[in-house]
């Protein structure tokens, strides 16, 4: 039995007409902790979401975060696919989501009015021999480094301001996600996104 025959078993019936209408209506859910197996799907979605057409593709992001390699297979996904994507965060984006959440030109990112949003450095938990964890922490810097890059990038904010602010945790509702360049615009509903 191959993955997706596995999948479909797992499915209840009352969520495969849900999944039917979402790929219809060209919308793909992020949401919870960012793992492979949320980002295998994803992947799977978006790509077949673009072969079938080009007209864009809807990501809602809701996530605290979680493992930032799967965070960069969608992010860079995202970018990959030929159908354009517009990025909408309710809740909270957090993290791992917030790198999902950039990989999209800031003129298609938008956040419904009660959306957080958290920035901070990568964490890791490190263990084993001595030299293991050294290894580790030059690995967690240059992430570090890389992910306030990026963010530097896609907020228009300075470098040194992005690593000051990720620091520690750095928090932002939506008028300040919007000042910050992370937000484009608040959106009420699905009218606003045209």
């Amino acid at each position: 039995m191959d993955d997706e025959e596995e999948e479909e078993k797992t499915k209840t019936p009352s969520s495969l007409p849900v999944d039917k209408h979402l790929f219809e209506a060209r919308n793909v859910l992020i949401t919870g902790t960012i793992t492979q197996e949320l980002a295998r799907d994803v992947t799977a979605r978006l790509l077949a979401l673009s072969h079938v057409s080009k007209e864009p593709i809807n990501v809602i992001v809701c996530s605290p975060g979680g493992h930032v390699e799967s965070g960069d297979m969608i992010h860079d996904m995202i970018r990959f696919v030929s159908a354009p994507v517009r990025m909408i965060g309710v809740g909270w984006v957090a993290s791992a989501g917030a790198l999902i959440y950039i990989s999209v030109p800031k003129e298609r990112r938008f956040c419904l009015p009660n959306t957080r949003f958290l920035l901070h450095q990568p964490s890791g938990g490190a263990g084993g021999p001595a030299t293991d964890i050294e290894i580790q922490a030059r690995e967690i810097i240059k992430m570090r480094d890389r992910l306030n890059g990026m963010f530097s990038v896609a907020t228009g904010q300075t470098l040194q301001k992005v690593e000051k602010d990720t620091d520690r945790d750095y928090w932002m509702g939506p008028e300040e996600a919007i000042a910050y360049g992370l937000v484009n615009k608040v959106i009420n509903n699905v009218a606003d996104l045209a």
